[in-house]
């Protein structure tokens, strides 16, 4: 059974207008994604800014309500369930943020911060707390004699660090890692996803990976979800994904990755920004910006089909 299965989900935000504030149009952030993870797999979910990664991500851990679709963790479905029905799954999802430096209370010492879980959810007696964040710090590369110290004292790579102990704290099984490395130097980039795969080893987790850069996700991902405006336009294994690409979104991404050796491919170029999720195009989101683009595409929305054993492409051009 999946870890984590979602069924036709769809976030939308009305756009109010007027003295009446009635609404004017909606903005489509998700607009109809499938997907399950396997217990223990990393799924990376690669699009451009502004294609409702995010989104996808915080409506998952139910931070944003959804507007129609299912959630199910482990067989339990979470789209309906209350504040205080979902308080005791949430221990087991939990979130890493992108920003290193707001994503932290600057008021709060590292040891709060981290032992606010064990608090909330009372994983552990309020005087073994201590030595519970000094094991957290240790597992995540950092001193323990640092929990007294505020986060502006660190740099961004050991804030990541500190957030993703915070996450840690509880035992979560499910991990939605919302660009943990973008804000980050090239270098600090390599070991966050190296520290992540050590814990997903160490611990047994099941990571959402979220990343706007196909390079960043192409090693740590046992399978890649690309999406694009609200959708998902090529899911596939990571090692398929990254040789034949079928979607010419996929395609200009994976085209753009940088290689030591020249490989000869072409790099694509895509004109133009990510449609405005308020008026996404007919047809297909995709075909303003597809060299590919026939009449069929801008009239006809492509369906997510398998092209091949689980390799999947919303595209009416995709061949095998």
């Amino acid at each position: 059974m999946p870890l984590l299965e979602i069924c036709e989900l769809k976030t939308h935000f009305p756009i109010r207008a007027g003295v009446l504030q009635r609404v004017a149009a909606t903005v489509k952030a998700v607009d109809g994604v499938s997907f399950a993870i396997e217990p223990g797999a990393t799924v990376g979910l690669v699009g451009e800014s502004g294609c409702g990664k995010s989104t996808l991500g915080k409506t998952i851990l139910r931070l944003i309500d959804p507007t129609a679709g299912r959630i199910l963790f482990e067989g339990t479905e979470l789209t309906h369930l209350g504040q205080r029905q979902l308080r005791p799954l949430r221990r087991n999802m939990q979130m890493i943020f992108q920003d290193p430096y707001g994503s932290l209370n600057g008021r709060m010492t590292v040891d709060q911060i981290v032992g606010e879980g064990l608090r909330v959810h009372r994983l552990c007696p309020a005087r073994q707390v201590p030595s519970r964040v000094a094991e957290l710090l240790r597992a995540v590369g950092l001193e323990p004699r640092y929990a007294s110290r505020y986060p502006h004292e660190f740099s961004g790579g050991q804030r990541q660090r500190i957030g993703i102990a915070r996450a840690l704290a509880v035992q979560p099984r499910l991990m939605i890692a919302d660009e943990p490395v973008s804000a980050l130097d090239v270098s600090v980039q390599a070991q966050i996803i190296n520290l992540l795969q050590d814990l997903q080893r160490e611990f047994g987790l099941t990571y959402l990976f979220i990343a706007h850069d196909l390079a960043v996700v192409e090693h740590i991902s046992s399978r890649i979800l690309v999406m694009y405006l609200g959708r998902i336009v090529e899911a596939a294994a990571a090692r398929a994904l990254y040789r034949v690409p079928l979607h010419p979104y996929t395609q200009a991404l994976v085209s753009a990755i940088p290689r030591l050796q020249k490989t000869g491919a072409e790099r694509i170029v895509l004109p133009g920004d990510v449609p405005s999720p308020v008026r996404p195009p007919s047809g297909c989101p995709f075909h303003p910006r597809c060299r590919l683009a026939e009449e069929r595409c801008r009239q006809e929305v492509p369906a997510l089909r398998e092209l091949q054993p689980g390799h999947w492409a919303a595209c009416h051009l995709a061949r095998v």
